[in-house]
């Protein structure tokens, strides 16, 4: 299968890295098991879901790509419907940023080991809906049709954006068990952190709109 550069690939660099700094569930998860346990665990929670992440961004390239490559129409509607779907996660996130912090922070149980975390994190990955509709829904607004193989583009686009996230999640576990005294004292931290990062979806999700008419 031949690898196809996107025209528009450091757009989608900037958009992934906005997306996936921007703190939402997983994040926010992350950040938990770093309070609870430590770096470690954290890290290891990261990788387990970039993992289980970058499964069901093959399972969507492998899929859809064929689809978008032969209906223009469809690919069209599909980058409409990313554009919606980024809106729509960050209105929930606003939302309920109260509910999502505070039910994200509730861990319990004994301390895993390394291995049982990665278990763990593939599951949280590969089980969630979301990043089924995410991979669906973003990825496809992101790839040039007239460059042709559209799967291959597809899976380039998952595979940067699973290893953005260990990259930029990573980070987060190992700062919040560094200062995890910090944030689990005062839980109104991680919901405003909740809340901002749903306005940077909404913001996203508007540019991402623009852009679909703009290159349509």
């Amino acid at each position: 299968m031949s690898l196809i550069i996107p025209s528009r690939l450091w757009e989608y660099l900037i958009a992934a890295w906005l997306i996936i700094l921007a703190p939402g569930p997983s994040v926010l998860f992350t950040i938990a098991r770093a309070i609870s346990w430590g770096r470690a665990v954290a890290v290891a929670t990261v990788l387990g879901n970039a993992l289980g992440m970058f499964t069901i961004s093959i399972l969507v390239a492998v899929g859809l790509g064929p689809i978008l490559q032969r209906f223009h129409p469809f690919y069209i509607g599909v980058q409409w419907l990313g554009a919606f779907y980024l809106v729509y996660l960050g209105m929930d996130a606003v939302r309920h940023s109260r509910e999502h912090a505070e039910s994200m922070t509730n861990v319990s149980g004994g301390k895993p080991s390394i291995k049982k975390t990665i278990q763990q994190g593939y599951l949280v990955g590969v089980l969630n809906p979301k990043s089924l509709v995410f991979f669906a829904a973003i990825l496809p607004q992101f790839t040039d049709r007239a460059k042709g193989h559209l799967t291959s583009q597809l899976l380039l686009l998952g595979a940067i954006f699973c290893t953005i996230c260990f990259i930029s999640d990573g980070a987060w576990g190992i700062i919040a068990g560094t200062i995890r005294i910090w944030l689990s004292s005062e839980s109104r931290r991680l919901e405003r952190l909740r809340a901002g990062g749903g306005f940077v979806m909404i913001g996203l999700g508007i540019l991402t709109f623009i852009n679909s008419i703009v290159h349509s």
